[in-house]
């Protein structure tokens, strides 16, 4: 067994204080974001979140995608609906997102209940990738036992010459997830472990409260 209780780090670059936040947390979530973006170390995939969704196998499972737009609606990701992903968020909609910015050090925790988004909205993000993604999101059947890397490669380039001169259209089966959060935790590494932590939950009014958490 490997001993690991000799990993230490003394987090001390910034703190998160009541009286510096604003009143929703999509605004701090926003700032925080262009934070790590044009002040951080360039570790860190700014746009990288974690999802965990509660699978059909009664397993809690989490995954790495890339977040592709947030608003005051929320927070949205596309995926393949028929994916090991999409069908446990398609059975259970209550997922959590999570973003872990090492060269800022902090981390966002997003509890929130997931539904498709429109058509329109993943028809025109479709259309805004490359080629090799559209093809990609085609010739992937997610998530499904599949014999061996060339499979894919072939099938890859069976649909390159399929599509040569024809536009490649949004599979049904592929689109969007927007998450509307109902709680967000901001998380501010300090040293001695004494980390910030303020949580906002959303009221019936949908305004928040907020509280700060002990580390």
């Amino acid at each position: 067994m490997s001993d690991l209780s000799n990993y230490r780090k003394s987090y001390e670059k910034s703190e998160l204080l009541e009286n510096t936040i604003p009143e929703d947390p999509m605004n701090l979530f926003n700032k925080w974001f262009y934070e790590v973006e044009e002040l951080g170390d360039g570790r860190d995939e700014v746009n990288a979140m974690s999802v965990a969704t509660i699978g059909l196998d009664g397993f809690p499972k989490t995954r790495v995608v890339l977040l592709k737009k947030f608003n005051e609606e929320g927070f949205v990701f596309y995926t393949n609906y028929n994916s090991e992903k999409g069908k446990a968020i398609l059975n259970n909609p209550h997922v959590c997102l999570s973003f872990f910015w090492q060269g800022m050090e902090r981390q966002v925790i997003i509890k929130g209940i997931a539904q498709k988004t429109s058509v329109n909205v993943s028809d025109n993000y479709f259309e805004s990738r490359p080629d090799g993604s559209k093809l990609g999101a085609i010739v992937s059947d997610q998530s499904q036992v599949i014999p061996s890397r060339s499979y894919l490669e072939e099938n890859l380039k069976q649909l390159e010459l399929d599509y040569h001169d024809k536009p490649i259209v949004r599979p049904e089966h592929w689109g969007g997830f927007i998450v509307s959060p109902v709680e967000v935790e901001f998380w501010q590494g300090r040293p001695n472990r004494l980390h910030d932590r303020i949580r906002y939950q959303l009221r019936e009014d949908f305004s928040w409260t907020i509280d700060r958490l002990a580390p």
